[in-house]
């Protein structure tokens, strides 16, 4: 079965209501020219006195309603057609009355508020079938970003911004949480073990050169013969001293680990409280990050990220992918169990939307007033009388049934008054 257009409709519609109005007033004219053939009474009179308003007041609404669309009879009457005349006008007219009073702020927030913006984007990766695509998309874009950064100037732009950013003043604090969660994870011993180690096997693979240095300088300093005696017996106790205190540091609770437990936990609640420390802290990153040879190494390492990503993305079970769908469920959990983290991105959704509203509101406002502006006379009279047409007739009727009830009344009043009364 076929269905039917709704403009179809809404013209059968239009053409329905415009015969009806267009019949009471035929009607009336009909009435008025009976009545002349009708004996001379009073309520002759009165049916002629009602059928008269009403045949004017359908007319005044029908030329009223007509001059909206177009010239009453073809005739080009001043101050007529004032849809079609006046488009560009009014197209301004209701874009500013679209983006100002409709499209507002408090209304937008008003709909985002009903949304519950949260449980859609929770809905949303708690579905594989989409997330999936997702994090295929976010990945794919990743590259392409990260080349548009390899470009000269952005280039430029991050070797300037990259120091201030990582060494502003928030950075001894960002430190400190980094390190708070590492503490509280006790990931920090692991991390002086591993350091530890790395020195252990660096002393074990150079013992050689490194006793060979102590000798020479045994040497340097106490003469040939001391060197000679003693340079050997030196080196070795040196560096056994130095590995016996390396390995007593090694073991779990030993105390040089409990001191440096202690200390990394003092150092951090004094960049969490101390503003100096933390400024020195920041300094000393942007002083470090600044210098060429580490931006050389950063950029070594940007680049082989970049090449590590493409080569991941180009396989059929990408890390890349994989990662970010579990980031986006997670986030997806988060969302879920957190109303904290619901709270925060309804807010910063908010926000955003705050932000860029006013642009948004004049960017409508003048798309609205170049659409209607475009349109051809034919079809913005078309469109709007489709729209409010059926209405407009409804006018119609009223206009001629309440002249037609009010021409009767005030005669019968002022006949009551007056006595006899001619229209």
């Amino acid at each position: 079965m076929t269905e039917l257009n709704p403009d179809t409709l809404a013209r059968e519609s239009l053409q329905r209501h415009r015969l009806v109005a267009t019949g009471l007033l035929v009607l009336m004219a009909v009435l008025t020219l009976f009545s002349y053939r009708m004996p001379h009474t009073w309520t002759t009179e009165l049916l002629q006195s009602a059928a008269k308003a009403g045949f004017v007041g359908g007319i005044a609404d029908w030329f009223a309603i007509t001059a909206l669309f177009r010239h009453p009879l073809g005739i080009p009457i001043p101050h007529t057609a004032i849809i079609p005349n006046q488009r560009e006008r009014l197209g301004r007219a209701l874009g500013r009355f679209v983006a100002n009073h409709v499209f507002t702020s408090q209304e937008v927030a008003n709909v985002l508020g009903r949304l519950d913006l949260p449980g859609i984007v929770h809905r949303f990766l708690a579905d594989p079938e989409a997330a999936r695509p997702a994090a295929i998309g976010l990945a794919g874009m990743l590259p392409k970003l990260l080349s548009s950064v390899e470009d000269g100037r952005a280039r430029r732009i991050v070797r300037r911004m990259v120091p201030h950013v990582l060494g502003g003043p928030a950075a001894g604090h960002v430190i400190a949480r980094a390190l708070h969660n590492l503490v509280d994870s006790g990931r920090h011993q692991e991390v002086f073990g591993f350091i530890l180690a790395q020195m252990k096997a660096t002393l074990a693979g150079r013992e050689s050169a490194l006793r060979y240095a102590i000798e020479e300088r045994v040497r340097e300093q106490g003469g040939r013969l001391v060197g000679w005696a003693l340079g050997a017996s030196i080196a070795r106790r040196v560096l056994s001293l130095v590995n016996a205190e390396l390995d007593k540091m090694s073991p779990d609770g030993s105390e040089l680990r409990e001191a440096f437990d202690e200390w990394i936990r003092r150092e951090i609640q004094r960049m969490e409280t101390d503003p100096a420390r933390a400024a020195e802290i920041g300094s000393a990153i942007r002083r470090v990050v600044a210098h060429e040879t580490i931006q050389v190494w950063l950029w070594d390492l940007w680049g082989r990220l970049r090449l590590a990503l493409e080569e991941d993305l180009g396989r059929p079970s990408s890390r890349t992918v994989a990662y970010i769908e579990a980031a986006l469920a997670n986030l997806g959990t988060i969302l879920e169990n957190d109303p904290v983290a619901r709270a925060r991105l309804q807010t910063a959704v908010e926000k955003v939307v705050a932000t860029v509203l006013p642009d948004a509101q004049a960017r409508l406002a003048e798309f609205i007033a170049q659409v209607v502006a475009n349109w051809d006379t034919e079809t913005i009279v078309d469109r709007l009388e489709l729209r409010i047409g059926r209405d407009l007739q409804y006018i119609r009727m009223n206009g001629t049934i309440v002249g037609f009830l009010i021409g009767g009344l005030l005669f019968a009043l002022l006949d009551s008054l007056f006595g006899y009364t001619s229209f």
